[in-house]
């Protein structure tokens, strides 16, 4: 039988990291590459009796292709704390890795907002890959370049991706000042058009074209924070070209 390896980026995970690791108790080795946890994470972690390393953070990509040098499995499935590996997901992967055409395979996130899965407000996203065909690139909204063909599994991973309104604020806020700084790198400028269309857009597209009307007020709540993301992002390259962060 072909291995598996799931690696888990943490930092202050506690409250999440054991049932995700719960749910990935059927793979051959779990790597968690830690940023220096002040919390419960590294106990937890050991306790799975889980391959525990630790890197000082800089960027998503840099973190996750660190632990790819510790895998020793043919296939690796990266996994968020947030996340959870159903039974039958459990099965679709394990059978998938075992028959493959493929080099990859993209998993399908459903997110978890105000107590309910919404289904339209789902992310499809490459996750399940054969370790030596792939890396990350991008230092925010990393993107995992896989060397072949990639399909896609059916059962969705769930994704408890907010804890709340407030935590969900921040997190964007966190993520724009990266995105500010990789743009302002590639020398991107700010225009008017970006600052007013581009979060109108934002927020059109995730409730009306994704369907996100369909899953009522939280998907209302999650494209209006969506738009807001957009409108930071921007906002503080501005900040940053006038030595303001």
């Amino acid at each position: 039988m072909k291995k598996l390896t799931v690696i888990i980026p943490t930092f202050n995970e506690e409250c999440y990291l054991e049932k995700a690791l719960y749910s990935v108790k059927f793979a051959d080795e779990i790597i968690v590459v830690d940023s220096f946890s002040t919390d419960k994470t590294q106990h937890i972690a050991k306790a799975y009796n889980c391959k525990f390393i630790q890197r000082k953070f800089d960027n998503f990509s840099n973190q996750k292709n660190y632990a790819l040098e510790y895998a020793t499995s043919e296939w690796v499935l990266f996994l968020d704390a947030d996340e959870r590996i159903t039974f039958p997901l459990q099965k679709e992967i394990l059978e998938a890795i075992e028959n493959s055409n493929y080099q990859g395979y993209k998993l399908n996130f459903p997110h978890f907002f105000m107590n309910r899965f919404l289904f339209n407000q789902s992310s499809s996203v490459t996750r399940l890959v054969v370790r030596e065909q792939c890396y990350f690139e991008g230092s925010v909204h990393e993107k995992l370049i896989v060397k072949g063909a990639i399909s896609s599994l059916k059962n969705p991973v769930l994704h408890y991706t907010y804890k709340g309104l407030e935590h969900y604020i921040k997190k964007k806020d966190t993520y724009a000042w990266f995105q500010a700084e990789q743009l302002l790198q590639k020398g991107k400028s700010v225009t008017f058009f970006q600052l007013i269309f581009k979060p109108f857009y934002r927020f059109f597209h995730s409730f009306f074209i994704r369907g996100g009307f369909r899953d009522g007020i939280p998907a209302l709540a999650i494209a209006g924070v969506n738009a807001y993301g957009v409108f930071s992002r921007y906002a503080k390259m501005m900040l940053l070209k006038k030595g303001l962060k």
